[in-house]
């Protein structure tokens, strides 16, 4: 007799199979000079002495990654990088579908300013952990509302496309915290909250119509 799960708990520390699951990962951490400035949706370079220096916890994500999973990435090469590092740390090769709705946040005509020099031209209060509020639009770029309206309707796309199956996303920080704002229905804003760093995981599931936010900001776990 097979037993039924009434409230879709998770009893055990293994994921069960055929459950339409999202893996986001945030790129590695990209160059010195870059952090230096608002990057946004600028495709800038990763960080190469970072990505030697972190080989174990690309050795971890490929361990902790599903092994049948569909991958995606943003159109930035930030993301590709950081999905041929965990290829290369033992998961192995497998095709990566660039879907243009996960890219990070376009700052516009703010793109290349110093930290500081974005702040003098807000025309709301600045959010606490973002370098503007979600419903601040730079001249010529998006506002967080906007990315979420994007990524929102993508996940929904997907979430019919690869039903009853993992998918594994390298995307940005913007991008996974507009993901959480769509799963949880808050307000961008309040998904700004989340610390999103490099390299973590978060895992989202569609199960009957609903989202479940089954983790959030996980790190690899090395040795």
């Amino acid at each position: 007799m097979t037993q039924q799960n009434y409230g879709h708990f998770l009893d055990n520390a293994k994921l069960p199979s055929g459950t339409t699951r999202f893996w986001l990962i945030r790129h590695a951490l990209v160059d010195r000079e870059a952090r230096r400035t608002v990057y946004g949706s600028l495709d800038v370079a990763l960080c190469a002495e970072d990505l030697a220096a972190n080989r174990a916890s690309y050795q971890a994500l490929a361990r902790r990654l599903p092994e049948e999973a569909a991958w995606y990435v943003s159109p930035l090469s930030r993301t590709t990088g950081t999905a041929q590092a965990i290829f290369e740390a033992g998961y192995g090769e497998r095709p990566l579908r660039v879907e243009p709705r996960f890219i990070e946040q376009s700052m516009g005509e703010w793109h290349g300013l110093q930290h500081h020099e974005v702040t003098g031209k807000l025309r709301q209060a600045a959010h606490k952990f973002w370098s503007l509020a979600a419903t601040e639009q730079p001249p010529g770029g998006d506002s967080m509302l906007d990315v979420c309206a994007r990524v929102g309707h993508a996940l929904d796309e997907m979430a019919v496309e690869h039903e009853g199956r993992d998918t594994v996303i390298v995307g940005h920080g913007g991008v996974i915290r507009a993901a959480l704002s769509h799963a949880l229905t808050i307000h961008p804003d309040n998904a700004l909250r989340f610390s999103i760093q490099n390299l973590s995981v978060t895992i989202l599931e569609h199960i009957e119509g609903h989202w479940r936010v089954v983790a959030v900001n996980e790190m690899p776990q090395v040795g």
